[in-house]
């Protein structure tokens, strides 16, 4: 047991990196692991194109700007899903010359045993840090809201109770209220929702973005984000 509470907190005292979505369970994780612990950098998935983020599907550049906001260099590749686990390992490795000891992801629901992160982990040498693991889903949004954040819904599963008029809306206490009221989970864990952080303690400066046309793909509808560039201008 005492290795599994370690999961929470392994970032504590050494250089990690962080898998980042760009969404709310990867940033709140991120804000965590960067009070007791170093970033070395942030890991980043992209599709095989290389023109969006596999788990979230934000473009590359509205990535860039999250973590030139946060401060820290990204680690990217693309990659399809038979050759993912090669290329996240790449990415660990380089991570670990650069002085990373943990990779840190933001999942709360894991199972103890045979998840994949710690397979990963454990061939790359590195320890696994879950901050938000068995975390109750409605504190971490609590603790996520509370803290400043500022998250907007960009992709949702209609099937599961989701609306298209859910998305571009913004995490508020009343809007959690109302997603638990219609019974989907207050982090969107079961796959209802998935989120894009535009604001928060952590980033030096708000993302500004473009809420482009509503893409939907059999159960699923998307809001593609753009990095407003004129505004960025601006702001950097």
């Amino acid at each position: 047991m005492a290795e599994l509470i370690d999961w929470k907190n392994s970032a504590h005292g050494h250089k990690f990196i962080a898998s980042f979505s760009g969404g709310k369970d990867s940033v709140l994780a991120l804000y965590k692991a960067l009070k007791v612990g170093e970033a070395v950098g942030l890991i980043v998935m992209l599709e095989e194109e290389g023109k969006r983020s596999r788990s979230h599907g934000m473009p590359p550049e509205l990535i860039k700007a999250q973590a030139e906001s946060i401060g820290l260099p990204v680690y990217t590749a693309a990659a399809s899903w038979t050759d993912y686990e090669k290329v996240f390992m790449r990415l660990l490795e380089d991570a670990k010359n650069q002085g990373a000891e943990v990779l840190v992801t933001g999942d709360l629901d894991m199972p103890a045993h045979g998840c994949w992160h710690e397979k990963v982990t454990k061939n790359a040498g590195l320890k696994l840090g879950m901050p938000l693991w068995e975390m109750n889903h409605r504190e971490a949004v609590e603790e996520f809201m509370n803290l400043g954040f500022v998250t907007i819904i960009v992709t949702v599963n209609l099937s599961l109770g989701m609306r298209e008029d859910d998305l571009g809306r913004t995490l508020t206490h009343e809007y959690v209220k109302e997603l638990e009221a219609r019974g989907i989970d207050p982090c969107g864990e079961g796959g209802e929702f998935h989120t894009t952080v535009i604001d928060g303690p952590i980033f030096k400066q708000s993302i500004p973005v473009r809420k482009c046309e509503i893409i939907k793909d059999g159960e699923y509808a998307f809001l593609p984000l753009e990095l407003d560039k004129m505004t960025n201008k601006s702001t950097l």
